[in-house]
């Protein structure tokens, strides 16, 4: 699938892993992290045009609604590139979401295109079908200048799934376990592709989920086939035409892993690598200070339904602080008009506008030295959420919301995990 995108685009036959070529973009994302970079390097090259208004995506997520100073200037800097250059997807407090949820759930996204980010989790539009991948700031610069990027052609791991998924265990599961099995550099440089008639019973949010974090894995990209799970998802978003791939029958792969997802449990990566994975019920006393559900991984409406299921009712570990994060506003709408908002704030949690912050240790919830985080987004760096002696812990919901009730890492399939 990967290959035959990029050949697509670069307008040539075929191509062979590592092979160098240049490609077209269908789209090129920056944040107000990423893009002020790059908008300075435009400007350092004395280029003042760009290739597209439509085809550029500029997000204010990740240090938003402004945590500081710094962060409201470089804000402030994209906005008025935004302004200059008419960029018509420019999405700002108020209108925004996270946007790894934010682009595919615009339209954005639609299969067999090649989108580049500056965002190393810009892999999670795989889930459509799409190459996408994270770039640098600078190959940001060249994108929205020249419209094209240059790539190494990877090549492919097969990841082939049968069965369907048990109960609480859902994307985040499996691509832990992916992780755990092949390490954070199993998959360097490469396309993981899924197929096998298990992806079926694989819903859409648990495939963007599984792309997010294929990086973790060293992976150039992730990438489902589209069908009629895909389809239905893009119905009512993406009104333009798109041309989906599917991989050759006899297409050559340099690994191929074979996965049943009936026989998956809930996971748990320990600090400081999510490739330290084990059985959450293996976790038992390992008390916990913070919960974070929500963010680009798990922050999507099905997410929080089932973090809303196993909180309702119950109340927060009196040592624990939850803090909820909705991917977009849409999805924060959509939690307020099922009552999942209600349900959490019963539970004793907080619900916090669309943000990066908690992720990557900017903001709303920050940790503190020794202090022990289960959270539903994808890295548990050394320092990735605050001081370097804290640890974080990566689960899905439903892990992450019965570890707040619990006061410790808790299974919800283990007694007293609920």
């Amino acid at each position: 699938m990967t290959q035959k995108i990029l050949a697509r685009h670069s307008g040539l036959a075929d191509v062979k892993p590592g092979e160098l070529i240049e490609a077209g973009l269908d789209l090129v994302m920056g944040s107000d992290v990423t893009a002020p970079i790059a908008i300075q390097e435009m400007e350092r090259f004395g280029h003042t045009h760009i290739f597209s208004r439509e085809k550029i995506v500029l997000v204010m997520d990740h240090f938003t609604p402004n945590k500081d100073i710094k962060a409201a200037q470089n804000c402030a800097f994209v906005r008025e590139f935004a302004r200059k250059h008419e960029i018509t997807n420019f999405y700002d407090t108020g209108r925004v979401g996270i946007e790894h949820a934010l682009l595919p759930e615009l339209g954005l996204v639609a299969p067999g295109e090649l989108i580049i980010g500056a965002d190393s989790h810009t892999c999670t539009y795989g889930a459509l079908g799409a190459f996408s991948t994270g770039i640098g700031s600078t190959d940001m610069a060249a994108g929205m200048v020249t419209g094209k990027g240059w790539f190494k052609v990877p090549d492919g791991i097969r990841v082939g799934l049968s069965g369907a998924f048990p109960r609480y265990v859902g994307g985040k599961d499996l691509i832990l376990y992916i992780i755990g099995k092949i390490g954070v550099d199993g998959a360097r440089y490469q396309s993981i592709e899924f197929a096998g008639e298990g992806i079926s019973s694989v819903p859409v949010d648990d495939r963007f989920a599984i792309c997010n974090m294929v990086i973790e894995a060293g992976a150039k990209n992730g990438i489902f086939p589209a069908d009629d799970k895909t389809h239905e998802y893009l119905k009512g978003r993406v009104f333009r035409a798109y041309t989906p791939v599917e991989a050759d029958a006899d297409a050559r792969y340099g690994r191929e892993l074979k996965i049943d997802l009936s026989k998956l449990e809930p996971l748990v990566a320990a600090p400081h690598l999510p490739s330290n994975v084990k059985p959450a019920s293996e976790f038992k006393g390992v008390g916990i200070h913070q919960v974070v559900i929500g963010c680009c991984t798990n922050g999507r409406l099905s997410d929080l339904r089932q973090a809303a299921e196993i909180l309702r009712g119950n109340k927060i570990h009196k040592n624990v602080r939850c803090i909820v994060v909705p991917a977009t506003q849409r999805i924060y709408l959509e939690c307020l008009q099922e009552g999942l908002i209600e349900t959490f704030l019963e539970a004793g949690a907080v619900v916090s506008t669309p943000t990066c912050g908690p992720c990557n240790g900017g903001h709303m919830g920050v940790l503190a030295d020794h202090e022990r985080c289960v959270s539903t987004t994808n890295r548990n760096f050394v320092g990735r959420m605050g001081t370097m002696s804290s640890e974080v812990y990566l689960a899905g919901p439903a892990v992450a919301a019965a570890s707040a009730l619990s006061g410790e890492i808790s299974s919800p399939c283990a007694p007293g995990g609920r």
